[in-house]
């Protein structure tokens, strides 16, 4: 298995060093960097073309009164992994991480826009439709969306797929984030980009779901996010490979609140929202509540970010409590992660560090999980087309059992994964 693994790093690497790494420039930025034409005559070229190609948005269609467009684009993972497990059997897989398919724009004014994004690749719950959803801005400050959106949580959550420092979210991240939801949000940019706000009441039930006929139908979910970025719009993107000119710094927070039905011992209503699955902290304690109870989930997030000349940093600490209505039974959970690297070859070739903390119920001993991880990250052109790589140990306390001793034993399972995106 060694083997395997050492011959499929070899060929990716040799994938990397094989794909060319300049990014093409058109004849009007480069007329414009040698002072050939003027500010207004580069705005005049570059103005909306009918049908015009932006990589990472795609193939874009205007209207000739620029009333209407369209931009069709997509985005492609493809990930092998790796785990050297203590106590199962090892693991050694290539899949299908993301492929995503997206439709967006604008109808009767550029105030009025829309997306439509579809997931690909296979899931264990079979639901293609992520983002489906309209907005309309009345002002910067007042902008109203209705639909299916990712809620606006875990900063880490909210980066795109394809921006990400690491190969995949913390595993902390994951389990507190609710994911994509059914609702209304209102939001805005304050005084500029010094402020961002989301307030947004939705379904609760994951997904492209709505609550079952027994659950508890009465109950909505709401989230309040808050951003500060005091030196400008900072944005999701993970990492700084493209060097920032100037310093940039960001720090908010989230609070969410849903109500959840039991269905089964180890079940909720819905599994669709990440925190209520069996790998989130709400889902490793469904045998603490009645198989029958209503379960109030309270849970908020602070984060924080700081970039400069190819150095990145990113932190959030998450809190989640859990009670449920008829038994009072009471889970309290927390947990952090921090990252941090610098692009050491400007534009080019990223290295980062990130350590996990998750503790899932504060109330036992001998449950958690951190993960301390390392990653690096070859650019061929920004975030639109990368490899990267990342390699780290997962710790869970208790995990197993000893079959002599009858005593919980711990695990460090050793993980690798390479993958490769394509943002087009």
């Amino acid at each position: 298995m060694k083997k395997s693994l050492v011959a499929v790093i070899a060929a990716l690497g040799a994938c990397c060093m094989a794909v060319p790494g300049a990014e093409a420039k058109t004849l009007e930025d480069i007329l414009k960097e040698k002072g050939v034409i003027t500010e207004a005559d580069y705005k005049e070229v570059t103005k909306v073309k009918p049908i015009d190609y932006k990589l990472g948005k795609g193939f874009t269609f205007t209207s000739a009164d620029e009333k209407f467009q369209l931009s069709v684009g997509g985005l492609m993972q493809v990930r092998y992994s790796f785990f050297d497990n203590d106590v199962t059997n090892d693991v050694s897989q290539f899949n299908l991480a993301k492929g995503r398919l997206i439709f967006s724009g604008y109808a009767f004014s550029k105030d009025l826009s829309y997306m439509l994004q579809f997931g690909l690749e296979q899931s264990g719950n079979n639901k293609m439709l992520e983002n489906a959803y309209v907005k309309y801005r009345f002002i910067d400050e007042v902008q109203l969306t209705g639909g299916q959106t990712k809620l606006v949580y875990s900063r880490d959550n909210m980066s795109s797929v394809g921006n990400l420092q690491f190969v995949a979210v913390s595993p902390t991240t994951a389990a507190f984030s609710p994911g994509y939801d059914l609702g209304a949000v209102v939001g805005g940019k304050v005084l500029g980009n010094l402020i961002n706000y989301d307030l947004s009441v939705s379904n609760g039930a994951g997904q492209t779901s709505v609550r079952p006929g027994n659950g508890a139908q009465n109950n909505m979910a709401f989230l309040a996010h808050l951003q500060i970025n005091p030196l400008g719009a900072f944005g999701y993107a993970e990492g700084d490979p493209q060097f920032s000119e100037k310093p940039l710094f960001t720090v908010g927070g989230s609070y969410y609140m849903n109500t959840l039905k039991k269905t089964a011992a180890a079940t909720f209503e819905t599994n669709n929202n990440g925190y209520a699955g069996t790998s989130g902290w709400l889902g490793r304690n469904a045998a603490v509540f009645n198989a029958i109870e209503e379960v109030e989930i309270d849970s908020f997030v602070v984060d924080t970010a700081f970039k400069w000349m190819g150095a990145f940093a990113q932190a959030e600490y998450f809190w989640g409590q859990g009670t449920g209505d008829m038994t009072n039974a009471h889970v309290n959970a927390q947990g952090f992660y921090a990252q941090a690297g610098y692009t050491v070859i400007p534009k080019r070739l990223e290295l980062a560090m990130r350590y996990s903390y998750l503790d899932p119920n504060r109330n036992l001993t001998n449950n958690l999980q951190t993960e301390v991880i390392g990653a690096v990250s070859y650019y061929f052109n920004n975030h639109s087309l990368k490899l990267q790589g990342d390699i780290g140990n997962i710790h869970k306390s208790g995990a197993t059992t000893d079959p002599l001793t009858g005593q919980r034993k711990s695990t460090d399972d050793m993980q690798f994964r390479m993958q490769a995106t394509v943002a087009f």
